[in-house]
């Protein structure tokens, strides 16, 4: 098979995947004999080129463009994990992954639509829904990751879980109407119920969802004014391809469909600060025990290739201001490309006051305005939606906030009550369960050879020289080895994180650093013997460390779907490695536990999380001094 279009080089190696190469790679796999009929694209993201050769490369070097794709066969449930040179036309690695070890790959589109020509074809589902007096035919079924578990005959195969929820017209939200102590478990390959769970018959809730019907809402109020964000002389940023500069910041965008968008070489006044920052893995355990639900636990990277979902951004409504759009490409199920338009939205925006000072003496009164370039992208994953943005600011500031939004996952509030969800309308319930995050931040703070101290505030008691006992100090414990890196946030501490640059020194001979500031709220609250505890140990720990290493990506592992655990983060922290002046990355774990509300009902407004990176050290002084009055002057 010939393309037209097929690229032999791009203008940088990390630029996102084209059309062009999508087309290019399934080429390249259909000439090695490895697609058919049957044969699905569960997973295809850049395999970038190893840190020495992207440090070394300079405009107009070649580029050799290598992508990992994995292939499975909906006939047989066999996988392959391959790497593919769309430049040089070639397959250059395969490898069949053994389910028992690896796991599955990704769910994939081709898969959910399958879930309700499965289960409407089993006599014991269609039998449930008819004695609870339920028409099949308005039975939505969710087709959901299976997790690992000790259930019979499932060892193996490539299983899903469904739920079923009433729909009682085309327009009206699912959501709202859980068919609940009905669970079916199904086989993909062989395209069968293997079991039906019936454990209990509840009502289900009839009273409708639709936060988009004017019979739900009411008439929209009228009181709000417009409020227009304009730039006259245009935004402050500059785009060259995905290379994008703004003030004193100069870093690369990336995308894929696995961790959606990417930061790359990212540095300040021309000193590095990140080699690559993502979302490289989340884990959304849920609470309820019951036999129909105690399964619940998704993982969005992994197990579902989240940002396969990225939403298209419109101007006035996900973004405001003078914006520049980048689009975003994935392949499909069939290795075809697919363009979302506008995937990616860039701008800057006004954030209040960055510095302020009324003088008592001087009588001078000086107030310079914060602003932030902001990087993001939403993407939709079954009942949630969920945006992230990436914040740069005039100081030297990262910060990183996640947004979740859309409906709460439901089932039926029985009579008796719940311990373990919140009724948010008549006999509905949304349980409890967390969103937790993993990012990877490949640091390179100043170079590439970093530390991580943990400095916490201590109390220091009454002596010759504390004769007051006001007096605390900042302790400062370096984390030397990956296994003494797995550490915990402690607010009652006001326990932070510096990551620093041993061989380079401030004006005061101190490392230079960037302080990783945590929210510090609940990591995965699941017992240590759980198998979400297992295969999400990554969410355990707020901090871990690691030695740089190309082919350690994703904190649960590489196939995280129905893989049984201890791969990623445990797995690779046992060798225990020195972290102490070495090439690191550190994850940071943070995220949500989310009691429901009424007030979530029937949609969510947005809830967030996040961190910062903080300059510490790494200036002499403030590096906003220069910024200059609003306008050239400040009016009242």
């Amino acid at each position: 098979m010939t393309i037209a279009d097929r690229p032999t080089a791009t203008a940088h190696p990390l630029d996102p995947m084209s059309a062009g190469e999508v087309d290019a790679l399934r080429a390249a796999l259909d000439d090695a004999g490895l697609l058919g009929e049957h044969v699905r694209f569960t997973v295809v993201v850049p395999e970038e080129p190893g840190k020495a050769a992207l440090l070394a490369h300079r405009p107009g070097d070649p580029v050799d463009r290598r992508f990992r794709v994995v292939l499975l066969d909906l006939a047989t449930g066999v996988s392959h994990d391959t790497v593919v040179s769309t430049t040089r036309s070639s397959v250059d690695s395969v490898r069949r992954l053994d389910p028992a070890t690896d796991g599955q790959p990704p769910i994939i589109d081709t898969e959910f639509e399958l879930v309700e020509e499965i289960v409407n074809a089993d006599e014991r589902w269609l039998s449930a829904l008819r004695r609870r007096g339920i028409d099949p035919a308005t039975v939505r079924a969710a087709p959901l990751s299976a997790g690992v578990y000790d259930e019979p005959g499932e060892r193996g195969r490539r299983m899903i879980r469904s739920l079923g929820f009433q729909q009682f017209h085309p327009a009206d939200h699912p959501w709202a109407h859980p068919v609940d102590g009905l669970c079916a478990y199904i086989d993909l390959t062989n395209r069968e119920v293997t079991r039906v769970i019936d454990h209990r018959d509840l009502p289900v809730p009839p009273e409708p969802g639709n936060y988009d019907d004017p019979e739900v809402t009411g008439p929209p109020r009228t009181s709000l004014k417009p409020i227009e964000i304009t730039q006259p002389d245009g935004p402050g940023f500059t785009v060259d391809g995905h290379r994008v500069r703004w003030e004193n910041w100069d870093l690369r965008v990336g995308f894929n469909e696995r961790e959606g968008l990417t930061l790359h070489q990212v540095s300040f006044h021309d000193r590095p600060v990140l080699h690559r920052a993502s979302i490289a893995e989340m884990v959304v355990p849920y609470a309820d025990p019951s036999p129909v639900r105690f399964w619940q636990n998704y993982f969005d990277c992994g197990e579902y290739m989240f940002a396969r979902y990225t939403n298209s951004l419109e101007l006035g409504c996900d973004c405001l201001g003078e914006i520049h759009y980048f689009d975003a490409v994935i392949a499909d199920d069939f290795g075809r490309p697919r363009t979302i338009r506008n995937g990616i939205c860039l701008h800057e925006e006004d954030f209040g006051v960055l510095w302020k000072h009324t003088d008592l003496f001087t009588g001078s009164q000086e107030t310079r305005r914060q602003r932030r370039l902001v990087l993001s992208f939403f993407t939709t994953v079954g009942n949630y939606d969920y945006g992230f943005y990436w914040y740069l600011y005039l100081d030297g500031t990262i910060e990183l906030e996640s947004k979740a939004t859309g409906i709460t996952f439901t089932g039926a509030y029985p009579e008796e009550g719940l311990e373990h969800a919140t009724q948010v309308a008549p006999g509905l319930a949304a349980p409890f369960h967390q969103h937790l995050f993993c990012a990877r931040l490949d640091v390179a703070i100043d170079g590439q050879r970093n530390a991580v101290d943990e400095v916490e505030a201590e109390a220091l008691p009454v002596s010759d020289t504390n004769p007051r006992g006001n007096a605390f100090r900042a302790k400062r414990t370096r984390l030397t080895t990956e296994k003494r890196a797995a550490r915990l946030a402690d607010n009652s501490r006001a326990r932070t994180w510096h990551i620093v640059n041993p061989e380079r020194r401030n004006r005061y001979g101190d490392p230079v650093s960037y302080v990783l500031r945590p929210e510090g709220q609940p990591v995965m609250l699941a017992d240590e013997s759980s198998s979400v505890h297992a295969r999400g140990t990554f969410a355990t720990r707020h901090l871990w460390v690691t030695r740089h290493d190309p082919e350690q990506r994703y904190p649960a592992g590489d196939f995280v779907n129905q893989n049984p655990g201890g791969a990623g983060l445990p797995s690779w922290t046992e060798a225990d490695r020195d972290v102490d002046g070495q090439d690191i990355v550190v994850w940071h774990t943070f995220g949500l536990t989310h009691f429901p509300r009424p007030e979530d009902w029937p949609i969510m407004p947005v809830d967030r999380s996040g961190f910062t990176l903080t300059p510490q050290g790494f200036f002499d002084r403030n590096p906003t001094l220069d910024v200059p009055p609003s306008g050239g002057h400040c009016q009242a």
